[in-house]
């Protein structure tokens, strides 16, 4: 029997016949399955540009990069990105910044550092080897470097950017672009007022210790150890406990201590 044949017989099927309700739904299921798909494959090039664009303007943002209302490509004119083997802290030359994934390459087993419990302090279970990062300079002069940084808080992974200034100590901002904290408690993370108290502090001690912490411990303005101290979230502990230990270890030897090590040594423009 030939296909149309086939077709004839199977619409001449009363409606209500479990046959034709079947392959009614099927055939539906079929050109809904294509149309989607083929709306995802065209749109990919879009989706791309978008996160790319999202990307840039946290870095502007979180960089303090340009006056708010500034263009994103024209705030973005001045930076450079390169990509890290966090391992040794030295530039990577082989891989492009610009199509470097290091969230695909944390789960690819060829690419990522499957961390230990005693290293995985951020709660991320594993990091990608490589790291792009983002240096803004002034007439060839590094003025501040770009880190992304991400860890577990309460319910989800927080993923964002901390700015450091060129002596790879001083904080110029920290923000996160992508969480599901609780709105009013942990969701507090994105309050202009929290990240405002991380303009100016320190990571490090004069001995090159991991200095900076977030605790509930109020810390006076007179005491040395304000310029390393962050006020916790009112009642988002475990938020607060989240964002002290991803920073902790993204400035870590497990992440990116190694380069701003070399970077505070002068060697990493």
């Amino acid at each position: 029997m030939s296909l149309k044949a086939k077709v004839d017989e199977f619409l001449a099927l009363p409606n209500d016949s479990t046959k034709k309700t079947i392959g009614v739904a099927l055939a539906l299921c079929l050109v809904c399955a294509v149309a989607v798909s083929t709306a995802a494959v065209a749109l990919k090039p879009v989706q791309d540009e978008n996160k790319a664009l999202d990307r840039k303007k946290n870095i502007v943002t979180i960089g303090q990069l340009a006056p708010a209302g500034t263009p994103v490509a024209q705030a973005f004119q001045n930076v450079e990105s390169k990509v890290v083997d966090l391992q040794t802290g030295e530039y990577v030359t082989d891989v492009d910044p610009e199509k470097f994934d290091a969230r695909a390459a944390a789960v690819d087993p060829k690419q990522n550092l499957v961390l230990t419990r005693e290293q995985d302090i951020a709660s991320i279970k594993r990091r990608a080897k490589y790291a792009t990062v983002y240096l803004v300079k002034e007439n060839d002069q590094l003025k501040k470097v770009i880190l992304p940084i991400s860890g577990y808080g309460l319910w989800s992974t927080l993923h964002g950017f901390l700015a450091l200034e060129a002596d790879a100590n001083t904080i110029v901002g920290l923000g996160f672009y992508e969480h599901a904290e609780t709105p009013g408690l942990g969701g507090e993370v994105d309050n202009p007022n929290w990240k405002a108290q991380w303009v100016g502090k320190k990571l490090f001690d004069e001995q090159g210790n991991i200095a900076i912490q977030v605790a509930k411990a109020p810390v006076a303005a007179s005491d040395p150890k304000a310029q390393y101290h962050i006020d916790a979230l009112s009642g988002a502990t475990l938020t607060s406990n989240g964002v002290n230990n991803l920073v902790h270890f993204w400035i870590g030897k497990d992440g990116f201590g190694p380069y701003l090590q070399k970077m505070r040594k002068g060697g990493g423009a």
